[in-house]
Parts: C-alpha cells; structure tokens; sequence
C-alpha cells in the first residue's frame, strides 16, 4: 500500500461557503488527494480541512490552499472568536502509513520554503519541525496574532520567520506550517455565559498551566446559542483519553455551577479514541476492539476499502450483488457527482482561450463551486451506504431482542433520510451549474453540459425516491412533513431546470426559451 500523509490546515474564513469551497476545490484538484473533512465555524470565523495522500501530492495540495486563501481572506476584516496569524493560519502534516515524523517535517519544510518564497507570507515553523524550543508550541508562536505581528516582524529578531519576507503579508498575515503527530479537535460547551468561567476551566485542564498532559484549551465567548465553549487540542489521546479531559471539565465546571451541555469533535479522530471512551462509559470488562463488527471485518477481509477507492468496474459489481449496500441512494449521489465532473469539464475546456475572455472570471468560479460540489458527493455516495448500513444493524438488533438504546431506531432511520436529502439539494446544485455551463461555456461542449444535467436530474429524483423510504419511520417530532415538503420543491426544481439546460445546450437563447416554453 502507498504510504500515506494527512494535512489538517485552519483558515481564517468561517462564515462565506464560496470562499472555503475555492480553497477546498484546489486542494482536492490535485491528483492523490481526498477529502476527509471540510468544517465551518462561524463564531470562530474558522474552517478546518482535513486532507489524505501520498505525501508530494498532499504537499502540492496544501501549497495551493494557502494560495487561494491568502488572495481570498483579508485579515485587516476578519474578526473572530479563535486566535489567527493568517488567512491560512496553520498547515501540520501528520503521518499516517508508512511515514515517518522525519518525512512529514520534511513536507513540512519545503511546503514553507516555497510558501515564502512564492507568495511572499512569513512562514514560521512549529512543532517537531520547529528550528527553535520556543516556537514548538504553536499557542506561543501565535500569541501575537496579525496584529500583534506586524509591528514585530521585521523589528523584533526573536520574530524573523523561518521562510519569506521579513515583514507581515499586508492580508494574508503569516502562517505556521509544522508536523505533528495525530490529534483530536474537541469542544466541550457550558450552560453558561460567562467566559471566566470557560477560562479559568480551560487554566485547570490545559497542561501549560498544570492541568492534563496533552491537552491545549482556550476558554471561548457565548456562541449565537449563549453558552461558552471550552475549545481544545488533545495531541495524544492514548496518553490522555477523551473521556478524562470531559470528567476533569466536569469537575471543574462544578464549582462554578455550571454543567457541560453538550461536546463536539471537529474533523476526523480515531476509532480507538472513541472506543476508549465508550469502554470507560460502558464500563465494559475485558472488551477487545475485535468484538467491533466493523473492525472485525477490516481484520478479516484485509480492508475491504471505502466505496471511492474501488475501480468503476468494481463498485458495479457491489452494487450488482445481493447485499443491501451500495444501494440506490450511492447511485445517486454518484450521478450526481459525475454531473459535477462534467461542469468541471466544461469550465476548463473554457479557461484560457482568448475567444472566452468575457466570462474567465465567471467560469473560474464555476470550475471551483464544481469541484466543492463533486468531493462532496462522493463523500455522500459513502454516507448513503454506511448509514443505510447503520440502520440495517439496529434493525436486526431491534427483531432479534438484542440490546437497543431507546429511540435508536427512529435514529437511524433519520440519519439514513437525511443524507439522501443532502444527496437531492447538491444535485440540484449540479444542475445550476451545468446551466451556467451550458450558456457561458465552450460550444464544444455544451453536450457535457446536458449530460450534466440529465444525470443531476437522475440524482434528484433518486435521492428524493430513498428520503421518501424512510419517512414513513419517523416519529412526528423528527418533522417527517418538513422533509417531504423539502424533496417536492427540490422535484419542481429540477424539472423546471431541465428544460433550460437542454436548450441552452441546443444554442438557444433565452427569448427562444421563452417562446418555446
């Protein structure tokens, strides 16, 4: 097997979809690259990609997302709860498979090399690819934030980048590219506005000021919902687990009269981290990850591998045989996603021909919102087929009169309507976009562009047949109306853009339209 390199790098952008979606498509555009994870936080006005590859092709990869980031993000506007020192704020390479820390400082130093050196941004380097003791922590390296560093670089020597300018980007700000090894983004919130409270338990817990080993904490400002958050780092969750960082938050909230309400993991985290924690919970003896069914099967299969990293000829043939998954619902987001392929098609054989300098602009964001929305459907091809998986297991428990939390079943069928439902709004996403395609893009290939949209169409309406399965299950607090509302308009929809697609494929304009409609 390739060896294998993840990239975690935080934006300073949390509240415009548009610009993190360009930032994700050039990334993603790289061949070798995939999608793990996109989030949004729009109080921390931050998102956090989680990328995977062999190592030169994430390299590439997160070169370019700094790139689109720091011509999109201009830090002298941006305001926001988490601390940032740049529009690309921080890039860690993290070894994954056959990959050595060595290797991954090595990514790490040549990506800062080139990002000095190309876009003229002050790279400092932090953790094991750190030049100084001092700058291993990343919290110190970006204490100052944009602000605070464009007074001191260039006039402070203890502030002289590792790469680049002596001198901050005037937007961009300056960025920490590091290796590092795994980590878990985890949040925990209080049912409390006060933020000296969120603080002085993020003091306790956090290791710098004598709280856990491995743990980094920040005590954050009332999200749009009141409560505080208490937001942190845990760098090695098998030196300290998840499930002790929440007791000790717990304790510590206790004596303030407050309570953790709820908690959230951001980006991807590891199967034994969670598994710690249900094992601590559950308070299970002897357990073995062995009895993890999923777990199971990867030992005994050798890894039968996700969906997307099969040939076409072999995700037929899934689909061909007699299991339950992939089943309809990954075809659709299929469908859907090779619609976005065809829009992509369209907008580059567009790009850089003199004939189309009109709409260059144009189709340059057209080319991006089409790469956003094909990785997010292929994501959701995998979604359908492991939540409908995920329903088929309770289901078999619930006949058989095996253990069931209460309500899980009603659960499930919800997570299992849910995604086929953000099958159908992508799709129909695809079909606006082989619109544009189809009016501003090559002749040549205005056929891609319908067959974009007959394909999109199919999405819709197949998505929208696997949301409408599952809506007789639900309970009426799960708003099963709400839904089946939703899919009809998203239906009308698309049978309203068809039409338009098809003939603005034909070459027909708009008054045509009219009069032939």
């Amino acid at each position: 097997m390739p060896p294998l390199v993840e990239c975690v790098p935080n934006f300073s952008e949390g509240r415009d979809r548009s610009v993190v979606d360009r930032i994700v498509a050039a990334m993603v555009q790289v061949p070798g690259v995939r999608l793990l994870d996109s989030s949004m936080d729009a109080g921390h006005n931050r998102s956090v990609v989680t990328i995977i590859g062999k190592p030169e092709a994430v390299a590439e990869a997160a070169f370019r997302g700094v790139a689109v980031a720091a011509k999109l993000i201009d830090l002298r506007t941006h305001r926001g709860e988490h601390p940032r020192m740049g529009a690309a704020d921080v890039v860690p390479f993290i070894p994954v498979r056959d990959v050595d820390m060595a290797a991954c400082v090595g990514l790490a130093r040549r990506v800062g090399e080139r990002i000095g050196r190309e876009l003229a941004i002050p790279v400092f380097l932090y953790e094991e690819a750190a030049t100084r003791p001092e700058r291993r922590n990343l919290a110190e390296v970006r204490a100052p934030q944009f602000e605070g560093l464009l007074s001191l670089v260039g006039a402070d020597p203890a502030w002289k980048p590792d790469f680049g300018p002596e001198a901050i980007h005037p937007t961009a700000g300056a960025v920490a590219v590091g290796a590092r090894p795994p980590l878990v983004a985890y949040n925990a919130y209080l049912n409390s506005s006060d933020q000296a409270v969120a603080r002085a338990i993020a003091r306790a817990v956090r290791h710098q000021t004598g709280g856990l080993r491995y743990v980094k904490a920040l005590g954050m400002a009332p999200d749009e919902k009141g409560r505080v958050q208490v937001s942190m780092n845990l760098t090695n969750t098998a030196g300290t687990p998840i499930h002790r960082v929440l007791e000790m938050i717990r304790s510590e909230a206790a004596r303030y009269g407050v309570t953790v309400v709820e908690s959230e993991i951001v980006g991807v985290v590891s199967a034994d981290a969670l598994l710690d924690a249900a094992e601590f919970y559950l308070q299970l003896n002897s357990f073995s990850r062995s009895q993890v069914l999923e777990l199971r099967l990867l030992e005994e299969e050798g890894g039968p591998g996700g969906l997307l990293e099969t040939s076409v000829a072999d995700f037929a043939e899934r689909v061909a045989s007699p299991a339950a998954v992939p089943g309809g619902g990954s075809v659709s987001a299929l469908l859907g996603a090779l619609a976005s392929s065809l829009v992509a098609m369209v907008s580059r054989l567009t790009l850089g021909r003199k004939r189309f300098e009109a709409v260059e602009e144009k189709m340059k964001a057209l080319e991006a919102r089409a790469e956003a929305l094909r990785q997010r459907l292929l994501e959701l091809v995998e979604a359908d087929a492991a939540a409908y998986a995920a329903y088929l297991e309770v289901a078999r428990r619930v006949k058989s009169g095996g253990p069931v939390a209460k309500g899980a079943l009603q659960e499930a069928v919800l997570a299992a309507a849910r995604v086929p439902l953000q099958s159908a709004r992508a799709s129909l996403e695809a079909m606006e976009l082989a619109l544009d395609a189809a009016r501003l893009g090559n002749p040549v290939a205005r056929i891609d562009a319908q067959v974009a949209a007959l394909s999109a169409h199919a999405a819709v309406l197949g998505a929208a047949l696997n949301v409408r399965a599952n809506l007789p299950l639900l309970r009426p607090d799960q708003k099963p109306e709400e839904m089946e509302a939703e899919v009809a308009s998203l239906e009308k929809k698309a049978a309203q853009l068809l039409p338009e697609v098809l003939a603005a494929g034909r070459g027909e304009t708009e008054e045509e339209i009219r009069q032939a409609g």
